[in-house]
């Protein structure tokens, strides 16, 4: 997700126009769980954007949570939480 919020084409905040700063950061925590169904999984990811206002950082994070591949490919398959910290 990193590599699609920063410069970059397709990259979120290329296509928005917006430098970013060089200590973006995405902490990724993937949890194995278990259910009715058997074992799942579950990914939380924390991104900081300093000096970027935290409503357009939302954005970013979520353009950029649409057009990463790792994310098209898991879609429906894995309950991921995107946080702007």
């Amino acid at each position: 997700m990193v590599g699609l919020l920063h410069g970059g084409d397709p990259g979120a905040a290329a296509q928005k126009k917006i430098k970013l700063p060089g200590d973006l950061a995405v902490d990724a925590q993937i949890e194995l769980l278990r259910g009715e169904g058997g074992y799942f999984l579950r990914a939380k990811l924390d991104v900081s954007v300093p000096g970027i206002d935290r409503g357009q950082a939302g954005e970013l994070v979520d353009a950029a949570h649409l057009l990463c591949p790792y994310s098209k490919a898991v879609h429906g398959n894995i309950e991921v939480t995107t946080n702007v910290v």
